[in-house]
């Protein structure tokens, strides 16, 4: 039977943009070469952010997920922990403070506290803080869950794609000839025209300790990291814990091509910035790390809708960190652009045909 679409990636971006194309009626097939949430979408904590991005494209894009994931979320262990910001210098809390005034202005939830009200939120937070920003709409979900509920009733077949012309795709086991593409590869969708390259970054992981950290926490500077443009080594202090008690550690940011080494220097890294925000975990035995690639896009906007080069192929992919935040808007998108329908968000800024994007 030839599909409507073949989306290829089986992430929780190419599982939302299944989902929305599915809802709209249309016949999707999903490909990927290891299966389900294996690649980008296993490798992150499963955040669902508006705190870390400055006002435009991609926290509209952030705003209009955020409503949609509550509904979606099912079985997927959805938190609306919320979201405590930091600055642990007093150089860092005057920024911290301005960056909350401009979301606030785009209608972004954001309560700033005093170190002792932060404290009442956080009892184990470093009480040495110069400043704290409550972000109520901040959450939480298990990425692996939420892919695979996005992508329950949609087939999903494990094979590699080689080769697409917009209407067909060329897989290890022959060609599917369809009416649409959809590149959801993440990291490796540069394969398919796109300028995206792989951005790894390692995640620690603790022994339970449950209840103890409440909210997503992290240090200013994380917002910054996001934003860079640097290729070596960035870290900086996030902390937050999982349903079963684990706390996660992160974050780091290195461009190394698809190099998956997890090196000492970057776990020191994390632990110490870790343990600048929550004293406490010092204390509290590591478990394990992971790694993972992300996809980056060079002028850190996702790139969403048609390829003018290749009819019939579309593109949904350089979400970077962000992917799990911004996959049902990205989706729901995609499905409007291709089916003609309003657009929900302005799409012109995720345009295929961006200077920084196009190979």
């Amino acid at each position: 039977m030839r599909p409507d679409v073949v989306v290829v990636g089986a992430g929780i971006i190419g599982a939302a943009c299944a989902q929305a194309l599915t809802a709209r009626g249309l016949d999707v097939v999903v490909l990927d070469r290891t299966g389900p949430a294996s690649g980008t979408s296993a490798a992150g904590e499963g955040n669902v952010l508006v705190s870390d991005k400055e006002p435009g494209p991609e926290l509209e894009l952030a705003k209009a997920s955020r409503e949609l994931w509550p509904e979606l979320a099912a079985d997927s262990e959805w938190e609306e922990k919320g979201g405590l910001v930091v600055a642990t210098t007093a150089e860092a809390a005057g920024p911290l403070k301005a960056f909350a005034a401009r979301q606030r202005a785009a209608g972004i939830d954001a309560c700033e506290l005093t170190a002792a009200e932060a404290l009442a939120h956080e009892p184990h937070l470093n009480p040495e803080i110069t400043a704290a920003v409550h972000y109520l709409q901040d959450a939480q979900l298990n990425p692996v869950k939420a892919t695979r509920a996005l992508l329950r009733g949609i087939r999903v077949a494990r094979t590699e794609v080689s080769t697409t012309d917009g209407r067909s795709v060329t897989t290890a086991d022959g060609v599917i000839s369809c009416g649409a593409v959809v590149n959801a590869a993440g990291p490796w969708a540069r394969h398919f025209g796109v300028n995206v390259l792989p951005r790894r970054g390692v995640v620690l992981v603790t022994t339970p300790i449950p209840g103890t950290i409440r909210h997503k926490v992290y240090d200013a500077d994380y917002v910054g990291a996001v934003a860079s443009d640097d290729a070596d080594l960035q870290t900086s202090g996030v902390v937050e814990s999982t349903q079963a008690g684990t706390v996660l550690i992160g974050s780091s940011r290195q461009r190394k091509g698809f190099d998956d080494t997890i090196e000492s220097e970057v776990l020191k890294a994390l632990a110490r910035k870790a343990i600048a925000l929550f004293p406490m975990l010092a204390q509290v035995p590591v478990m394990r790390a992971y790694g993972g690639f992300r996809p980056y896009a060079p002028d850190h906007l996702p790139i969403i809708g048609a390829d003018p080069r290749t009819p019939g192929l579309w593109h949904a992919t350089g979400h970077e960190g962000a992917g799990v935040g911004l996959a049902p808007a990205t989706g729901r998108l995609l499905a409007e652009l291709l089916t003609g329908a309003t657009p929900h968000v302005d799409p012109h800024p995720f345009r295929v045909d961006r200077p920084e994007v196009m190979l």
